[in-house]
């Protein structure tokens, strides 16, 4: 599996439930957020700070992004960060854009998975 470049991004994130349809405010502009609104619900990821109150929020997140952008038929790239994740019992939440991908865990797991994250041979850079 491919040794990849990521930075941990500097906020805490939320991960956000709302009824299917719900209006959901796009959050202002910050290094990550995520909108998917499906048949059963709609899914927001945004910083903590923007969390909307009639949300069910599940809070404490840190997100994890991968720098490279690879092309859609290179396999194994975000098996090579779940992998060492999952070997280590940490959870995860992950999701992809069109140019990378971005894998959030609990914030009491973020220094257990830098150490793994390493371990597996991956440079991780923490955004202040």
């Amino acid at each position: 599996m491919p040794a990849l470049s990521l930075s941990l991004l500097e906020v805490p994130y939320a991960v956000c439930r709302l009824p299917a349809g719900a209006p959901a405010a796009t959050p202002s502009p910050t290094r990550f957020s995520l909108l998917v609104r499906a048949a059963e619900e709609t899914t927001l990821v945004c910083s903590l700070d923007q969390a909307p109150p009639e949300a069910e929020i599940d809070a404490g997140w840190r997100c994890f992004r991968i720098e490279q952008s690879f092309d859609f038929s290179v396999p194994g790239i975000l098996a090579s960060v779940l992998t060492p994740l999952a070997g280590a019992g940490i959870g995860i939440f992950a999701t992809s854009t069109f140019s990378t991908d971005y894998v959030l865990v609990k914030a009491g797991d973020t220094e257990k998975a830098l150490a793994v994250l390493g371990d597996a041979g991956h440079t991780i850079r923490r955004e202040t």
